[in-house]
């Protein structure tokens, strides 16, 4: 990073060393205006010495994080410009950590502090970060009703903003790029005016895949604001009960199947997927649901739904993978902290295997990798479109967590780190199912 005037130059001689920003094409801004870096380059900009401060109290990627959520850095560019040029040196793709700095890289950035004037206390964390704790068991009933109220309760005028009418908060499927996505990912106004289709695409292939039919029952685990529900029981004539631990989602869900026609064969329940005593289920659908359940419940996850099938049924398991080798959730970088408290992607194969075990026999897999990466850039289109109402209804800061987690969560899908794939499996008995795929769609 080439050396500027005023402060920007000994910031950027720090970060360059700290965060290993040193030759990537970014351009930083200090507090007092002054600049250092290739002109013409994305800019982020440190707004205030408190942002510096917290990355020397926590290096790497929750300071850094806590100083975007506060406001005290920015991107006042193109967000996926500068996240990109980060990402070059693997800094800030989600979610991947930053690499922790060693002894001798904290004392450059303690000296750049003093000389700065940026030394001080540990600022307090913004308020949206959710306290995770460090002890105790993962995924008990009450702790995974509290993460799942950090994540989705945050208002759901807030979440339509950002998804639009569909409200699917899932990788939606499309046809292809829109044609003003001339980068090769779409960036305009194409994929917003595409993303209902797209999520209506999503949602009728689960259902086909599902092999659903007028009559039947199904389970749908982790069922959002409704949409595959609704979907299911207007276009294919399902009952479906639905599950969530979310009572804001479970309320708008209820709203939108009375405004649909379909609240006689829609029930939404907030409750447990472990305590649905109601079973067994001619089908089950779990759309980004199981990312919730950790890598040590999977195989318990995967028993309970096997017996909440008939002998016959077909289960559709919607999930993000993690695709960057074997690791364990980091409790200190940007997804734990502030989106998905005890949260935890395991691999395709991770997957598999747990549904292999618990008796059920894989059909088909598919992998929609890009058709998220899609999906979140129309969602940032859309927050950004509406910005000044999405701080209205859910804060600066909450506004801006979903901007980081979305920005950067594209760049992983983008970049391979991560992907996403619908798992068609099956309980053995009952009728067999068609010897082709293509007879299934």
């Amino acid at each position: 990073m080439a050396a500027g005037t005023g402060h920007a130059d000994r910031l950027a001689a720090a970060l360059g060393v700290v965060l290993g920003t040193e030759g990537i094409p970014l351009r930083l801004r200090a507090w007092d205006g002054s600049e250092a870096g290739p002109l013409g380059a994305p800019v982020l900009e440190f707004r205030s010495r408190r942002a510096l401060r917290r990355i020397l109290w926590s290096p790497g990627q929750l300071g850094l994080s806590r100083a975007y959520v506060a406001g005290e850095i920015d991107t006042p560019g193109d967000i996926f410009a500068a996240f990109t040029a980060l990402s070059s040196a693997g800094k800030f793709a989600e979610p991947g950590p930053f690499r922790r700095p060693t002894a001798g890289e904290l004392l450059v950035l303690v000296r750049a502090a003093v000389r700065l004037g940026a030394l001080g206390p540990n600022p307090a964390p913004p308020a949206e970060e959710a306290k995770v704790r460090r002890t105790g068991r993962l995924h008990t009933r009450r702790r995974d009703s509290a993460a799942i109220s950090h994540h989705y309760d945050v208002g759901n005028d807030f979440y339509e903003l950002v998804l639009g009418p569909s409200m699917v908060y899932s990788c939606a499927v499309w046809e292809g790029i829109p044609a003003d996505g001339a980068d090769g990912h779409g960036t305009g106004n194409g994929l917003v005016e595409g993303l209902d289709a797209a999520q209506e695409a999503k949602v009728d292939l689960v259902c086909r895949k599902l092999g659903l039919q007028p009559g039947m029952r199904v389970l749908d685990v982790g069922c959002g604001w409704g949409s595959f529900a609704l979907h299911a029981a207007s276009r294919y004539g399902a009952t479906v009960v639905g599950v969530t631990l979310s009572a804001e989602q479970a309320k708008r869900a209820r709203e939108r199947a009375a405004d649909a026609g379909v609240a006689d064969a829609v029930d939404i329940r907030v409750q447990d997927y472990r305590d649905v005593p109601d079973g067994p289920f001619d089908a089950i659908s779990s759309i980004g649901m199981s990312e919730h359940v950790g890598r040590a419940g999977t195989p318990r996850y995967a028993a309970t739904l096997f017996g909440l099938l008939k002998p016959g049924g077909r289960l559709l398991n919607h999930a993000i993978s993690w695709n960057a080798g074997v690791t364990s959730p980091d409790p200190d970088s940007f997804i734990p902290r502030y989106v998905f408290p005890d949260g935890e992607m395991i691999s395709l194969a991770e997957m598999a295997a747990a549904l292999e075990t618990a008796g059920f026999e894989i059909l088909d897999v598919e992998a929609l990798r890009r058709h998220y990466a899609l999906t979140l850039r129309a969602w940032v289109n859309r927050l950004e479109a509406g910005w000044d109402r999405a701080v209205e209804l859910a804060g600066p800061g909450r506004a801006r967590i979903w901007r980081l987690y979305m920005a950067s969560s594209a760049l992983g899908f983008e970049n391979n780190l991560t992907g996403v794939n619908q798992v068609l499996v099956r309980r053995p008995g009952g009728a067999e199912p068609p010897l082709r795929r293509t007879e299934w769609l």
